[in-house]
């Protein structure tokens, strides 16, 4: 009787004669091009792919935060497909080119490069400075751009964003020195409504136009914010909107305001990855990091800083990568059962290993927003 193992693209680089199979190794990758295509001219096609992708990155055995970063790098071209699509169309219809130089850039996940698979719109316009007395020519210009590359990623599969946070309306569309005097503004005092409008642009990455825009206005948000105390306050105090998925005696549970799925769940996402990466983002613009992604940002505070210790980051990475791994698994669940690929994660379909794991997770994860609070 023989033993079956899982075939391993890996193993199969060394074969039977002691030689290295480097087409072994790219087979998997190979099927799936020869089915199907990240890259199609139709951008839902290419869009529907990426659970099929998803499935092929696995035979290789990669983390679901790797994973993560090669579905917003895919997000990443989704967009500029769309825009390029955009800029034809108007210029076909007599817009001509942009007018002036501008930056579209991606917000919260995609920009972090933490994506997965349930992503919505997140984006924004940087504009380079034009007089006034031509406001309406060039900001008529694009708007037309932002509405028109927002909805094709719409129909793509990618939807529009319910808080309206896109370059398709003027709050999120401004240029270089109005976004300048618009984070001074927000970060001039403590208000609720500001400090939650700034951290939606506080993870932000350039897909499409001049990056150098996006950079300047980094640079000058970064010096801004890390100088206003009463922001910096309000910023620390919303943590408390972020409750971690513990109960008072330190076990899982979900917070009594959400309405769960499943008859036992919790809002990984919200309260798990959530307080982790706003606690790692506002420790980042205290000490000036320009950091973007969780992951980076907890190395850099340990590297960099005296905010956290080598040994914290370490335990807080691993975190991180765990729970991206679960709530990557439930929405591969979910999306082969036809239902919604969201932040919830149904702890009936977790191992008594995984949940003692999820509880220390979740553990260092509060103790770490306590300390933020704290500092």
């Amino acid at each position: 009787m023989h033993m079956v193992y899982r075939a391993s693209p890996w193993r199969s680089l060394v074969c039977h004669h002691g030689s290295l199979d480097i087409s072994a190794l790219s087979a998997p990758l190979r099927d799936f091009y020869a089915h199907t295509s990240l890259f199609n001219p139709s951008l839902s096609d290419a869009y529907a792919a990426q659970l099929s992708f998803v499935e092929t990155l696995l035979r290789y055995d990669l983390p679901a935060w790797r994973i993560s970063e090669l579905i917003s790098d895919h997000i990443a071209w989704l967009y500029r497909q769309s825009i390029a699509a955009a800029l034809d169309e108007m210029q076909a219809q007599g817009w001509g080119k942009p007018p002036v130089d501008y930056c579209v850039v991606t917000l919260g996940s995609a920009a972090r490069f933490e994506s997965l698979l349930g992503p919505d719109q997140d984006n924004a316009l940087i504009i380079d400075d034009y007089p006034d007395a031509r406001h309406v020519e060039i900001d008529g210009y694009f708007q037309a751009l932002g509405e028109r590359f927002t909805q094709r990623l719409d129909e793509a599969g990618i939807p529009l964003c319910r808080g309206h946070v896109m370059a398709r309306w003027p709050m999120w569309r401004k240029r270089l020195s109005e976004w300048q005097q618009q984070f001074a503004i927000w970060s001039a005092d403590r208000q609720v409504k500001r400090v939650q409008q700034t951290n939606i642009w506080l993870d932000f990455y350039p897909v499409a136009g001049n990056p150098e825009l996006a950079q300047t206005l980094g640079q000058r948000v970064r010096s801004t914010l890390s100088s206003a105390p009463l922001f910096m306050d309000e910023m620390a105090a919303l943590l408390d909107e972020l409750p971690v998925a513990l109960d008072r005696f330190g076990r899982i549970a979900s917070h009594p305001g959400l309405a769960a799925p499943y008859d036992q769940a919790i809002d990984l996402k919200r309260q798990g990855l959530m307080p982790l990466i706003s606690a790692a983002r506002l420790l980042c613009v205290r000490y000036q990091r320009s950091e973007i992604g969780t992951r980076e940002r907890l190395t850099a505070l340990a590297h960099f800083t005296r905010a956290l210790t080598k040994e914290q980051s370490d335990l807080l990475i691993a975190a991180f990568n765990r729970m991206q791994h679960l709530l990557l698994e439930q929405q591969r669940h979910n999306k082969y059962h036809g239902q919604t690929a969201d932040g919830w994660v149904d702890l009936r379909r977790l191992r008594d290993d995984q949940r003692l794991v999820l509880k220390f997770d979740l553990q260092q994860i509060k103790a770490f927003v306590n300390q933020v609070k704290r500092l």
